[in-house]
């Protein structure tokens, strides 16, 4: 139990001194002249949405990451917890091979289309 709490100590203080020392104040800039709301050709919207498909994956595949990390470092030798902490980090690693893979795929259904 006292390893359990020191690690978990050691975890939470880890994570909270990285949004600690992450943060920045965020300054305004100055207003634009004028908001043009117009809408995108097909090509820009698919191109965009490569960006987010992309930066959505690799985001969940770092929490799992995180999380299969985390598991494994509190498993302390439980076997059924080692097995959930490879099982998250084999997650992770296909998450990572999807958001490398996205941009081919878009690339092929924006081929497809007939857009690009």
């Amino acid at each position: 139990m006292n390893r359990h709490l020191i690690r978990c100590a050691a975890t939470g203080f880890a994570a909270l001194s990285l949004v600690l020392t992450s943060a920045a104040p965020a300054f305004a800039g100055p207003p634009p002249a004028t908001v043009i709301l117009a809408v995108n050709d097909l090509p820009t919207v698919i191109s965009n949405l490569t960006t987010w498909v992309t930066g959505i994956i690799a985001a969940i595949a770092t929490l799992f990451l995180t999380i299969g990390g985390t598991r494994y470092l509190m498993a302390g030798g439980d076997p059924s917890e080692v097995e959930r902490a490879k099982g998250s980090l084999k997650s992770a690693g296909i998450g990572y091979a999807l958001a490398l893979l996205a941009p081919i795929i878009l690339t092929i259904l924006n081929t497809a289309l007939g857009v690009g």
